[in-house]
């Protein structure tokens, strides 16, 4: 007589695979979760001793402030000029996100929606850039601006922002555009609309997931920039935030708090412009991720 056991070892099976599931969900949970501790402790660290007055922040470094200053604030953004440098960063790398994203845009709409001779060429020239260090371009920028007199002028930061930033914005731009169906433009076509038209009307809306993430990665990569304003910009009037803080950080260096609030200040936009395009970018990664 033989027993039939199959009712058996499936139920386990299937228990033992949940058990799995479960186990390795949890172990992803525990790791992500390390992760953000680990990169905001920092920042949380941060913003709390910026509202300690200085002899606490020596006294108790780790711990919640006793009596909350307000003032450090005031004090980094008057004293430190952040005001100034805080105009210039917003209006350089505003300016150039806008540029590097709208020429960007248009090439990639070439490099992906037509065939022509020397494409594939030219792409690889374009993304090519990604593999430039800046720092091997500082001489060189340095003379170039020299020579066309843009030295201490915003100009001569935005221009090397739009080009370091091209590569990667046309990277992902190139790579999204490709997996729109050509069934769109042949309809648009077939409706009188010109080249122009269809990339404006058509390809840049579909295109907003992906312009979001080149957004964010320009925006990030101009506001924390400090190699160029660096070497281009001596004039304190000009000087963006990061070039700003370095200033702040060597003039003022006993009062800490201070600091750390100049630091908090300068932390709060990234912060806050990450949030409002948070969710144009889980768009662009997940649409990437199905279009694959």
């Amino acid at each position: 007589m033989q027993i039939n056991t199959s009712n058996h070892t499936q139920p386990t099976s299937i228990k033992h695979a949940t058990i799995k599931k479960k186990t390795r969900r949890s172990l992803l949970y525990l790791i992500l979760i390390l992760f953000a501790i680990v990169n905001g402790y920092p920042i949380l660290w941060m913003v709390m001793n910026s509202f300690k007055s200085s002899q606490e922040f020596s006294l108790n470094p780790f711990g919640l402030p006793m009596e909350w200053v307000f003032t450090n604030f005031q004090e980094a953004w008057v004293t430190a000029n952040i005001g100034t440098f805080f105009f210039n960063s917003v209006f350089v790398g505003l300016v150039s996100v806008v540029i590097a994203i709208l020429t960007g845009a248009l090439a990639s709409f070439f490099l992906a929606r037509f065939q022509f001779k020397g494409k594939a060429l030219l792409y690889g020239f374009l993304v090519l850039g990604l593999l430039i260090p800046i720092h091997s371009t500082l001489v060189p920028m340095y003379i170039l601006m020299q020579n066309i007199g843009l030295l201490n002028t915003y100009w001569s930061l935005i221009f090397p922002y739009v080009a370091f930033n091209l590569p990667i914005t046309i990277f992902l731009l190139t790579s999204f555009m490709r997996s729109l169906p050509s069934e769109i433009e042949e309809s648009a076509i077939m409706d009188g609309a010109g080249v122009f038209r269809i990339f404006w009307s058509i390809i840049l809306p579909m295109t907003k997931p992906a312009i979001a993430t080149a957004v964010v990665i320009n925006f990030i990569n101009n506001w924390n920039e400090f190699a160029f304003a660096l070497v281009l910009i001596s004039d304190e009037s000009m000087q963006t935030l990061p070039l700003g803080l370095a200033n702040f950080a060597g003039a003022y260096t006993t009062n800490y708090p201070a600091q750390m609030a100049g630091l908090t200040t300068v932390l709060i936009p990234t912060i806050i412009f990450y949030l409002i395009m948070e969710k144009q970018i889980v768009d662009g990664m997940t649409q990437g991720a199905v279009k694959g």
